[in-house]
């Protein structure tokens, strides 16, 4: 029997889009394929998966996979808290946007001045939120994006977020990060291990992810 069977995953995936007018919005270039090939693996090895999904092109194809579609960052802090408390692993993959306008504006804005400034404010830090209910029982992973110093911002992520392990992607890195079919990872884990994969295909990706998580729970 598969170390997923009758548990349940709550996962993240894609960007989150932050509205400014009903028009316009901040987003990303996150594409969602690394988040939905890890709950593909996960429902493939049993597990009941919870995917909160941003705005992607991507379909689900498993049974077991639940989808719970969102738009903002608001919306999927909300949706995470809702299914994170029964929840036995927590893999939190999208690329949530770090700030979001202060006002949305009713109306489309129009161009009327040469300049034009737009208030941001902090949105709420989902991996960091759950890290502070999370149970002995339950396994909380994070994904990080950098481009520099990547394993010390890693390092300060995994810590700081009272993470099991982090998995590192480094935009220097050919072939990795958004819109790639490939994806070439590092993981850091809660024992101070530090583990480098090669560029592979993101299924494959996923596997590796899902294999070291196997690891993680035996411990």
């Amino acid at each position: 029997m598969s170390f997923l069977a009758n548990k349940k995953v709550l996962l993240t995936a894609g960007p989150t889009h932050e509205p400014i007018d009903p028009v316009r919005f901040i987003g990303n270039r996150s594409s969602g394929k690394m988040g939905y090939a890890i709950a593909e693996a996960c429902a493939m090895e049993g597990a009941e998966v919870v995917l909160v999904s941003g705005p992607v092109n991507l379909q689900v194809k498993h049974p077991n996979i639940h989808l719970i579609a969102v738009e903002t960052a608001a919306e999927m802090h909300k949706a995470c808290h809702e299914h994170f408390v029964d929840c036995d692993i927590a893999i939190l993959a999208a690329a949530v946007a770090d700030y979001t306008p202060a006002l949305k504006a009713e109306e489309k804005i129009k161009k009327k001045t040469a300049e034009f400034s737009l208030e941001l404010v902090q949105t709420k830090d989902i991996l960091k939120s759950l890290g502070k209910i999370k149970t002995d029982k339950q396994v909380l992973v994070g994904f990080a994006l950098e481009t520099n110093n990547e394993l010390e911002n890693a390092k300060g992520k995994l810590t700081k977020k009272n993470l099991d392990f982090i998995v590192l992607n480094s935009l220097q890195d050919k072939g990795a990060g958004f819109k790639h079919e490939t994806n070439k990872i590092t993981i850091l884990d809660k024992y101070n291990k530090i583990t480098k994969f090669e560029l592979k295909e993101k299924g494959l990706v996923a596997k590796d992810i899902l294999n070291y998580l196997r690891v993680i729970e035996q411990n």
